[in-house]
């Protein structure tokens, strides 16, 4: 019996992986209702200038994309762990950092996306300016995938640990950071008139390299937690 080609093998676990989220629906809207309330509690919290609510707007919602982006990372491979699964993806006759990638990608389109898709509403509950919108929805395609990929790594050096969520908080959150001042701050650079493509190309560039080495090292962490 030949072994399956890549993309069979990508198939296969995309559409396992979109199974059970879709069985685990509630948990995955999760992320989405979190930075909903986010987003409503600021001009609840500060009043509705909107003056004062469109400066803020840009940081806000980068701020409730990572925050709702960290409520994902204990299930990252939480349930492979438990039930075995990822043992059986030690094993298979394909790259684990190529299944890796695409619960990666399973992930991000299953929590990100919809974030992102949402934000011309929510940048419209802030006062964002129209002509800052197509700049903040660049940030957000370009960071979100990256804070996936680092969470990805991140997620796996913990997954033999029990109750890790504090201490995934703990270990992601300086490496969000740099995400968020280069996807908050080319908005708010753009804002002000000054340069913001350099803070885009840079993000770019930042997930040119995760989108390779991102897979790699989270294989090598799983493989190292579970011999």
């Amino acid at each position: 019996m030949s072994a399956p080609s890549l993309l069979a093998a990508a198939h296969a676990m995309a559409r396992r992986d979109l199974r059970l989220v879709w069985r685990r629906r509630s948990d995955a809207a999760q992320p989405l209702l979190f930075a909903l309330m986010v987003v409503v509690l600021f001009p609840m919290a500060l009043g509705a200038d909107p003056t004062r609510l469109a400066t803020i707007a840009p940081g806000v919602l980068w701020v409730a994309v990572l925050l709702a982006g960290l409520l994902t990372l204990d299930a990252f491979y939480r349930g492979d762990a438990d039930d075995g699964s990822l043992e059986q993806m030690l094993l298979a006759p394909v790259p684990l950092a190529w299944l890796l990638a695409v619960r990666v990608l399973v992930h991000w389109t299953t929590t990100a996306l919809p974030l992102v898709l949402l934000t011309p509403v929510l940048a419209q509950l802030l006062y964002l300016p129209a002509d800052l919108l197509p700049i903040l929805m660049a940030s957000l395609i370009l960071g979100t995938p990256l804070l996936s990929l680092i969470g990805a790594v991140v997620a796996a050096l913990t997954v033999g640990i029990r109750r890790s969520g504090m201490l995934l908080a703990l270990l992601a959150l300086p490496l969000f950071l740099p995400v968020l001042v280069f996807g908050a701050g080319s908005v708010m650079a753009a804002a002000q008139g000054l340069p913001w493509l350099g803070a885009l190309l840079l993000m770019g560039a930042g997930l040119a390299f995760a989108l390779i080495l991102a897979p790699l090292a989270a294989a090598a962490a799983i493989r190292i937690a579970l011999t």
